[in-house]
């Protein structure tokens, strides 16, 4: 399980909306926190890499969890700068 210091829930949420919404909450966490990203969008485990490609932020890792009735996805991204 990896730590983070911060959660945004975008559950319900299709693509762009999980990445917009990161986007935007990214930029309140210092340099070197860790933003928990909780989504229910497959999309996200390509969709997150590339923003974080594009936007110089950490990949720190993505976790998928069975739940009921839906798989739900922890992407993690450290900010960077």
């Amino acid at each position: 399980m990896i730590e983070s210091d911060v959660k945004l829930d975008t559950l319900g949420y299709f693509c762009p909306m999980p990445i917009i919404l990161t986007s935007k909450k990214i930029k309140e966490l210092t340099m070197g926190q860790v933003l928990e990203v909780l989504s229910d969008d497959e999309g996200i485990k390509k969709d997150m890499p590339a923003w974080c490609q594009t936007t110089g932020h950490e990949m720190v890792g993505l976790e998928e969890e069975d739940s009921d009735p839906k798989r739900v996805y922890k992407a993690y991204v450290k900010k960077a700068k």
